[in-house]
């Protein structure tokens, strides 16, 4: 297995990032969130998932731990491939994820392209309390009244995640807390991820 990849962004598409690791461009499939994280030319340490087939190596990165966990657990679902898993991720957070399946809430999955009322079922059945635990301790946080502090969490792990120091992601993520406030009691941890990479490139 892949853990991960480090190293220089030489370039960018809509649906995935190149990666030079030791001179090895590496192709990465990755879902917006991620991509928002990346910039070309700059160093980054994306976690990642190959998938193995008969004809072909897939490469998936994701912005944390608990997305690539979530990506391949995902996948023990009855008709839930590599795609259908990542395309899930570009909806929703593992946390929006975790909370849907809990509540089993089939609205919010069948909002995921591809996936259709009773595979909503499916899913929900399945994997119903075995997405618990997945990643940081305070990725379940949004399950109870006290969840506003999650996107701390999301945050500061994909900051790690993409080589900043532990210093940094905490001023980091100090620095956009009252943009995360001003969005209400769900706030986007992808445009904060965002918001928190812009901090730190300015200073």
């Amino acid at each position: 297995m892949i853990a991960y990849v480090a190293g220089r962004v030489t370039a960018l598409a809509p649906d995935g990032a190149v990666v030079d690791v030791g001179g090895v461009g590496l192709e990465v499939q990755c879902t917006p969130s991620t991509l928002a994280a990346l910039r070309v030319g700059e160093t980054a340490r994306v976690p990642t998932s190959l998938v193995v087939r008969e004809d072909s190596l897939t490469l998936y990165g994701f912005a944390d731990d608990d997305e690539r966990a979530t990506f391949e657990l995902l996948q023990t679902a009855s008709g839930v491939g590599p795609r259908l898993a990542q395309s899930v991720l570009g909806v929703l957070s593992p946390t929006a994820l975790r909370q849907a399946i809990a509540t089993e809430d089939l609205a919010e999955l069948t909002r995921v392209p591809g996936i259709g009322r009773k595979g909503a079922q499916r899913i929900v059945l399945e994997l119903a309390g075995r997405l618990t635990g997945i990643g940081e301790p305070s990725a379940l946080a949004a399950a109870s009244p006290g969840g506003r502090a999650d996107w701390r969490g999301q945050v500061h792990a994909g900051l790690l995640g993409l080589g900043w120091s532990t210093r940094e992601a905490d001023e980091a993520v100090a620095a956009v807390a009252p943009e995360a406030e001003a969005m209400g009691p769900e706030p986007s941890v992808a445009v904060l991820l965002k918001a928190a990479l812009q901090t730190l490139s300015r200073s």
